[in-house]
């Protein structure tokens, strides 16, 4: 009896695996309405909705970089219906400047890579400066008060600013923001003089006029802005290339984690999804599993050594 029962219960877990999905799922966004990271979820979701027969909604819940929305996943029903839009921040950096109440490796059933990004730095379109060069004597001058924006406290952004006043002795104040677009916003409007935003999150706004870019803050040049020369170049040893990804709750069985990366994968290859991505300096990467898997638990070791040697804290 325990044997039949034993099959009675795969055999149902496996229908409904099959069906899967029945209902609305929700990707959760660690970071607040208008950013990059929310830009790419929303055009996923509206992709994934066709290829799942079934609506895909977004969620924002922005706060302590990524570790609230991170939290909230982790500890979610493992059925597939609830995802984090995870990214560098949440799975890499986050373990090695803050006390955290999940693992990024144990608490998570990886889906997928969904982008790579370079990241950038930029300047207030008002700020007398051209070159790199240029901003780190003015911000060693007496008053100068140069505040440089971040998307929250161990985020990529911050992480970027961290390393390029290490290597060059630049004198710039961290402030954290909820969010890579009202860092930006406040970068615009001359509150903050610095950023160092991925491309996708800055590319509109330097396309505009809004902020001037410096350099990339990462290991080669952007095919959108291909003048722009990276740090490296300029002698400063600073790279910071972003990613993002899908995450399920650990325990999400097999099957589903499987039909969801297929949707994902196959919303990747939509050469309209493609195209927006480019658009805005993102370069779709899609992976397995268990590529993803191997990604972070490779850049918890990366970061873990480089904010030891940078001294970054959570502030």
């Amino acid at each position: 009896m325990g044997v039949l029962l034993g099959g009675s219960i795969s055999s149902l877990s496996m229908a409904a695996d099959m069906a899967f999905p029945t209902r609305t799922i929700t990707i959760v966004v660690p970071t607040a309405p208008g950013g990059g990271n929310d830009a790419m979820a929303r055009i996923l979701a509206q992709k994934m909705s066709e290829n799942l027969a079934q609506t895909v909604i977004v969620e924002n819940k922005p706060g302590a970089n990524g570790a609230i929305a991170s939290s909230y996943v982790a500890r979610e029903k493992p059925d597939g219906y609830t995802m984090l839009f995870g990214y560098i921040a949440t799975h890499a950096i986050n373990p090695s400047m803050q006390k955290l109440s999940y693992d990024p490796v144990k608490d998570f059933s990886p889906v997928g890579m969904v982008a790579t990004s370079s990241t950038l730095m930029v300047v207030n379109k008002d700020l007398p400066v051209r070159t790199v060069d240029e901003l780190i004597k003015i911000s060693k001058k007496e008053g100068a008060h140069l505040n440089y924006a971040s998307a929250g406290s161990g985020t990529a952004p911050h992480a970027a600013g961290a390393l390029f006043k290490l290597a060059t002795g630049a004198e710039m104040q961290d402030i954290p923001y909820k969010g890579s677009n009202p860092a930006m916003m406040d970068t615009i409007g001359g509150i903050t003089q610095v950023m160092f935003p991925s491309l996708f999150s800055a590319a509109p706004h330097i396309k505009s006029g809004a902020v001037r870019a410096l350099a990339v803050a990462g290991e080669q040049r952007s095919d959108v802005f291909p003048d722009l020369p990276t740090l490296k170049e300029q002698g400063i040893d600073v790279s910071v290339d972003q990613w993002y990804a899908m995450f399920a709750p650990a325990g999400t069985p097999a099957g589903i984690v499987s039909k969801l990366n297929q949707s994902l994968n196959a919303a990747l290859k939509d050469p309209g999804v493609k195209q927006k991505f480019v658009d805005q300096g993102a370069q779709v990467q899609a992976s397995t599993p268990d590529e993803l898997k191997e990604r972070v638990i490779n850049d918890l070791a990366k970061w873990k050594e480089v904010i030891a040697r940078s001294g970054m804290n959570s502030q």
